[in-house]
């Protein structure tokens, strides 16, 4: 049973390098022991309510086509949504331009900003800051750029601005 996770995951990303679905990708699969198999999936533009339904019955037919589950298995497919943790380098760059909160593995200090570059390394983070100029009473307001590699990230969620 162990690896129908990477049985389903296999399917998916061939599937996903098809043409007409290039823009999707996987986000994550929790299996658990009681048969419940959950797929979290993205899509570059959004992922909609019909994607989810198509890739399901997709899955369903899979796995009943090859027997991988017992017969009282359930699947969901869903979208990873809002506010759950990014884990794949595809969500950060989509999501460029957007508020960003990254917990850091080094520091209790939160790492916050506008998401505005992402690269296979790392990702820029860039939010202002008050400082006092030498000399002078009164703050001066600049912007400051932070580039955190993945390796220090130990969660990093959208944050939806109002």
């Amino acid at each position: 049973m162990s690896n129908i996770k990477e049985k389903i995951n296999a399917i998916l990303e061939e599937k996903f390098s098809q043409e007409a679905y290039c823009e999707f990708f996987v986000v994550e699969i929790i299996q658990s022991d009681n048969g419940q198999i959950q797929v979290f999936l993205d899509h570059d533009k959004g992922l909609q309510l019909e994607h989810c339904v198509d890739i399901s019955r997709f899955l369903e037919k899979y796995i009943e086509e090859n027997n991988l589950l017992p017969e009282n298995y359930t699947l969901d497919v869903s979208s990873a949504g809002i506010g759950s943790p990014l884990k794949q380098i595809r969500q950060y760059r989509k999501n460029i331009g957007r508020l960003l909160s990254a917990e850091l593995t080094d520091t209790h200090v939160n790492a916050n900003g506008t998401l505005v570059e992402v690269t296979d390394e790392y990702i820029v983070l860039e939010h202002s800051e008050k400082v006092r100029e030498e000399g002078k009473k009164k703050k001066k307001e600049v912007i400051v750029r932070e580039n955190i590699s993945y390796d220090k990230i130990k969660k990093a969620v959208i944050k939806i601005a109002f």
